[in-house]
């Protein structure tokens, strides 16, 4: 499913079509899905570590001034499909439309360095609708800023085609990434599935934090992502609740 060359999966398709998102009215608060931002939470080891730093502090100066500076990639964060694809669009060429609606939250139970296969989507309740946001909890969330986190369990390429071919707007993972963990990747790794979920408009959305509350629900989402100009990704403040 996922043997065609590299250089066909670094094309850019176009916006995978979608139904319009609904108007939203479902029930309850609004449950965050986010990891504050702070220099211990987990990251890709590859990054350079995030620095956050008070520059002004009161009562000596007259108001709090804090300075941030890590990768866009760094905490909850949403990819553009410029993240992989050359010509894709930005963060600011996403369509608002793409960053909210119906979703699913998959209850998919994963150990270390797993594959997530589409026949464990397939499997997984409820079932995934055209125009979903498509939540996968694989529990890992309970190993942020532990070694363990890095030998998180991953999506196999055809569970990104299997993606595709439902017509999800947006993969959500508990991890960092849909794609195999950084110390299992082989020599010339091509991470297929950003490649295929990217080229065709199907954004990634990593480290996020799902509630036990929506696992296997229907949802409504809100992707909160910083609207940065040319850029591959964006930090996101990720929200959801039980749909009506």
């Amino acid at each position: 499913m996922c043997d065609a060359p590299l250089d066909k999966l670094k094309e850019w398709k176009g916006w995978i079509e979608i139904p319009e998102p609904p108007a939203m009215g479902g029930g309850g608060a609004w449950i965050d899905l986010s990891y504050p931002l702070s220099q211990s939470l987990s990251r890709t080891p590859s990054f350079p570590e995030p620095r956050f730093e008070r520059l002004h502090s009161m009562p000596q100066d007259p108001a709090n001034l804090t300075e941030i500076q890590m990768v866009c990639h760094f905490g909850t964060h949403l990819d553009a499909p410029l993240h992989f694809i050359t010509e894709a669009p930005a963060m600011d060429e996403v369509p608002l439309t793409r960053l909210y609606g119906p979703g699913v939250v998959l209850a998919v139970e994963a150990g270390d360095d797993m594959l997530v296969t589409a026949e464990i989507l397939d499997a997984a309740t409820p079932g995934v609708e055209p125009g979903d946001i498509v939540i996968v909890d694989s529990g890992w969330s309970a190993h942020v800023n532990t070694e363990r986190y890095l030998t998180h369990p991953s999506l196999s390429p055809d569970a990104a085609e299997w993606l595709v071919d439902r017509r999800a707007k947006m993969l959500a993972v508990d991890t960092l990434t849909p794609d195999l963990p950084s110390i299992m990747r082989p020599e010339g790794f091509t991470w297929p599935v950003h490649h295929t979920l990217l080229g065709q408009g199907v954004l990634v959305a990593e480290l996020v934090r799902p509630a036990p509350e929506l696992r296997g629900r229907r949802v409504e989402v809100m992707v909160l992502a910083l609207n940065v100009a040319g850029s591959d990704g964006a930090p996101a403040r990720i929200v959801a609740r039980p749909a009506g």
